[in-house]
């Protein structure tokens, strides 16, 4: 029975609300900040620094200090001009209109910034409205103001508090719990947003210091986007050196720099105005138009085999590619989707880098023709290998087995056709495989059991990952396909499980698993699918009651709430040593299982890990693996 939503018979204009002020962004902080989770949490920040980077990008600025407090508030400072303090024509200071109210800035003309990451004049107004307490200070004109504010409402007037150190702004806030919950800054995402901007603005200084371990940091940079992607590709055998990209007009410029290395993956970042665009945009549509276009006119002049040519692909292009592309686009043109500037809309910019990128590419080629005849060789190779996949698919896969009419004959499927209700677990070996099938549940339980050690699939390309067999059959299972033929849409199973071993050959099998998925099957992780299981290392039995231990501290804790009772400790080596009923109940069940979510945060650093610790270089894997070897757990 459908239920009735119906909460009064009246529609009239006392249902009409006006939200006054920063209600707005009180009522529907998602509209101005993305999410209130980790993403928008985080974004707070961001929007306060972006105001002392855009004094940088105004050559007014070139120190900034970011202090992360104990209480978990933080403070931003600059050496920039200081946001004005006299009254503004509307009769309040123009501190506490920019502070107060939407839409208010001096970003909408070119008059004080004719670049900047803001320009719809509600960042620091958003802030404000989402923090438990915000304050600013300004130092301009010899003296130094101040106003404070809570959830967005001052505290009193701006006052004048004595007399200027220097020039700039302060900013402290702390970010209001009732929106966010209780979380906490992450400084990875932190120092990640602080170095990006650094790369991009070469003779800025950032200074970042964390109250509560004392620690401090600097990051500045004088290379550009040519030391990011540098740093990017430092583990990486390189074919050529970073291509350096620049031009300019009236009202747009771009620098991009590339630089091509022997894995498969593409790692490309985009920024307008020192803003990440994490979803691209014209700019990055533009790039790789400009990046296509010029290796198949350079691939034709060189006597590349024409259906080799007329088959290349833009994912052939970008085989093993790191780039970086970064726009300046006056604040008075710009156009991003929407106000957490995540993607470029304006349309001119896509024609522009694309030239600029396909006249770079071709000078590039013409004064370095042994760097690209390199590029070549690998860009050739992928399109081979990827004409080998396609037909090694049709081949080993049977036509129709993508799509899910031939299943594999070690899945033990569910009844279930719901994705968003079916669970898969992908287990090691028989022995636990006969385990999880008798323990599941058969309605939305199902299982694919491996055999033997998975493929490093690192630097596989496709054509022999179809013709693993243990691979193929995981592929099937899924139904989504593979390369070129993804469909995300067509995963059968919405909560896909790998189950392995609580030892160091289980975790081999997991990392195994999780570079297939992170390089060849990524929408599986953009989907939230992809979990890793929890199975118990110990079994302890005081009496007839049963408890079990997840690892070494649990097993110390379940000791400990026992006190002096005997224990009987058993060790798990593997799940085949537990019997179905065990390997349900603690491992299976919704109820009391363990699952851990995989998602990706940062695909640069994901990259990167992936390819230290599963590629060819040995020097770069030693060295991390020496520096965690304290963190390391023998299992013997």
């Amino acid at each position: 029975m459908p239920q009735n939503n119906k909460v009064n018979n009246t529609y009239s204009e006392k249902d009409i609300q006006v939200l006054e002020g920063l209600e707005p962004v009180r009522k529907r902080p998602g509209m101005f900040i993305g999410s209130t989770d980790s993403r928008g949490f985080h974004h707070l920040l961001t929007e306060i620094l972006d105001n002392s980077v855009d004094e940088a990008l105004a050559g007014e600025a070139r120190e900034i200090w970011v202090n992360m407090h104990q209480d978990g508030s933080v403070t931003v400072r600059d050496n920039g001009r200081g946001i004005p303090v006299g009254k503004h024509k509307s009769g309040v200071s123009a501190l506490e209109l920019i502070m107060t109210k939407l839409h208010a800035g001096g970003k909408f003309s070119q008059g004080a910034y004719k670049v900047s990451g803001g320009l719809h004049g509600v960042g620091a107004s958003v802030v404000n409205a989402l923090s438990e307490r915000l304050s600013v200070e300004v130092h301009r004109e010899k003296f130094a103001w101040k106003q404070e504010y809570k959830m967005g409402v001052p505290q009193g007037p701006v006052k004048k508090i004595g007399e200027a150190r220097d020039t700039g702004t302060i900013t402290t806030f702390l970010p209001d719990k009732t929106m966010f919950g209780e979380q906490s800054w992450n400084p990875k995402i932190i120092e990640d947003s602080i170095r990006n901007r650094a790369y991009l603005i070469g003779g800025l200084a950032f200074h970042l210091a964390y109250e509560e371990t004392h620690i401090t940091k600097t990051f500045y940079f004088e290379g550009g986007i040519k030391s990011l992607v540098a740093h990017t590709n430092k583990d990486k055998k390189t074919s050529c050196d970073v291509i350096f990209i620049e031009k300019e007009s009236e009202n747009v410029s771009v620098q991009v720099a590339l630089q091509y290395n022997d894995g498969l993956s593409e790692t490309v970042e985009s920024f307008v105005n020192v803003v990440k665009t994490v979803d691209g945009g014209t700019h990055l549509t533009g790039f790789r138009m400009g990046l296509t276009r010029s290796i198949v006119d350079y691939s034709r002049k060189i006597g590349v085999a024409k259906e080799i040519v007329d088959s290349l692909s833009g994912e052939d292009t970008r085989e093993g590619l790191t780039a970086a592309i970064f726009v300046k686009i006056p604040t008075d043109i710009i156009q991003f989707e929407s106000q957490t500037k995540a993607k470029l809309n304006n349309p001119e910019v896509q024609g522009f880098v694309a030239q600029a990128v396909k006249e770079g590419l071709d000078t590039y080629f013409e004064e370095h023709p042994a760097e690209a005849r390199r590029i070549l060789e690998k860009i050739t190779l992928a399109a081979r290998a990827r004409l080998a996949a396609r037909a090694a698919k049709d081949a080993v896969l049977r036509k129709g087995a993508l799509e899910g009419s031939t299943l594999p004959g070690k899945l033990a499927d569910c009844q279930e056709r719901d994705p968003a209700q079916s669970e898969l677990f992908i287990v090691e070996g028989d022995s636990a495989g006969g385990s999880a099938k008798q323990g599941r549940d058969r309605k939305y339980q199902a299982v694919l059991p491996l055999g033997g050690k998975i493929l490093n699939t690192e630097r596989a390309h496709l054509d022999k990952i179809v013709k693993f067999d243990e691979l193929k059959d995981l592929i099937i299972a899924l139904g989504a396909g593979i390369g070129e033929t993804v469909n995300p849409e067509k995963i059968r199973y919405h909560r896909i499980i790998i189950m392995t071993d609580a030892d160091v050959d289980g975790q081999h099998i997991a990392t195994l698993l999780l570079t297939f998925f992170f390089r060849h099957l990524p929408q599986v992780l953009a989907g939230g699918y992809l979990y890793l299981a929890t199975p118990p290392l110990y079994r302890i039995q005081f009496g007839k009651k049963v408890h079990y231990a997840y690892d070494d501290e649990d097993r110390v804790r379940v000791l400990a709430e026992n006190g002096n009772v005997k224990a009987i400790i058993s060790r798990y080596k593997g799940l085949g040593e537990m019997n179905p009923e065990q390997l349900r109940e603690t491992t299976m069940d919704p109820a009391n299982r363990i699952l851990k979510q995989i998602n990706i945060e940062d695909a640069a650093q994901a990259d990167h890990v992936f390819s230290m610790l599963m590629g060819e270089e040995v020097a770069p894997r030693k060295k991390f693996i020496q520096s965690h070897a304290k963190l390391a757990t023998l299992d013997i």
